[in-house]
């Protein structure tokens, strides 16, 4: 089989297409990176998500691979409904079940043999970390969670960017996906659209279908330059991607109206808490806000001179070193 992963690949790590099923049924496909003498010992492991919208062999598989290279088990996982994963409508979110996904992998990861399952945390990039957060203040077999380039996507997709959508706004969006629903219904298909809504000049939804083929001067900005420069480009392109080749269903933003992220991120203490995001991001106020939400132990870790996307694949910029000793710390 082809090996599509769009990082650089270390010859001495072991990697092996595996699944496992969530609660609800799904089956989720992964890739588990295992350390050079894994064999021999009883490990830590750590359950891998990358941004909301991306694949397995993008940003998680590559930190993966990392964590396997510092002695970690770890398994990089396509989302429900995405990828090589199971599901029906395809690319379609939800909070609750992409929540759940995380406790899956940990379910896969304390039945192996070779790992320690009371030594199990998880690492989550961008758009899953809300739900990371969210598995980890329920599921209490998770003892360490770390996030980069968090993002809250219930508060993103419902309260728009710094939460800048009026009232008027909000009821916009809100009607739009209703209607969509009546389209959906009578179509027999489901429609894809944007999951976080932009309006034009005249105040009316935009229905994109995702991120454009081409940046032109007119649609150009840092946030929209920085995901087309990682998703559209060779740097970071996957077939199976939505973000780099379609869009969600139009009618995904339904569930983030109605489910908030993260209400239960103080039960996560006494288990730490590390959250990394660039200096540049125009994500780090979700950052920012989290750690002032969550109760000790917690670190806040501003990368300097990184944005947003720069936490995905640019290894001079993430902090590999914190993190190795923040889980050796934590999994010991």
């Amino acid at each position: 089989m082809e090996d599509t992963r769009v990082f650089e690949i270390y010859p001495e790590i072991e990697m092996q297409p595996v699944t496992f099923k969530n609660r609800f049924g799904i089956t989720l496909a992964g890739h588990l990176y295992l350390p050079t003498d894994y064999k021999n010992k009883q490990s830590a492991a750590i359950v891998v998500s990358g941004p909301f919208g991306a694949v397995k062999e993008q940003s998680s598989g590559l930190y993966a691979q990392e964590f396997a290279k510092m002695g970690f088990v770890s398994v990089a996982f396509d989302p429900s409904y995405t990828g090589e994963s199971s599901g029906s409508p395809r690319n379609v979110a939800s909070p609750d079940i992409s929540t759940e996904d995380f406790s899956a992998g940990v379910d896969f990861l304390g039945l192996l043999d070779y790992v320690d399952r009371e030594r199990i945390g998880v690492m989550a990039i961008c758009g899953l970390s809300g739900m990371a957060l969210t598995a980890a203040g329920t599921d209490k077999r998770i003892k360490a969670i770390a996030t980069a380039s968090m993002y809250d996507m219930s508060r993103s997709v419902s309260r728009g960017y710094q939460d800048s959508y009026t009232k008027a706004e909000r009821d916009k969006i809100m009607n739009y996906i209703s209607q969509q629903r009546w389209e959906d219904a009578e179509s027999g298909t489901y429609a894809v659209g944007p999951h976080e809504v932009m309006f034009d000049p005249d105040g009316n939804v935009i229905k994109s279908k995702g991120l454009p083929e081409k940046l032109t001067p007119e649609i150009d900005n840092p946030i929209l330059h920085g995901f087309y420069e990682y998703y559209k480009t060779p740097r970071g392109y996957h077939p199976r991607s939505i973000n780099s080749t379609t869009a969600w269903t139009a009618i995904t933003p339904f569930s983030f109206f109605n489910f908030p992220l993260m209400t239960n991120i103080k039960e996560i203490s006494p288990r730490p808490i590390m959250l990394i995001a660039g200096e540049n991001a125009h994500s780090l106020y979700y950052s920012e806000d989290a750690y002032k939400a969550a109760d000790e132990p917690k670190e806040l870790v501003v990368v300097p001179g990184a944005d947003h996307c720069a936490l995905y694949d640019q290894k001079d910029k993430i902090p590999f070193e914190k993190l190795d000793e923040f889980f050796t710390k934590n999994l010991k």
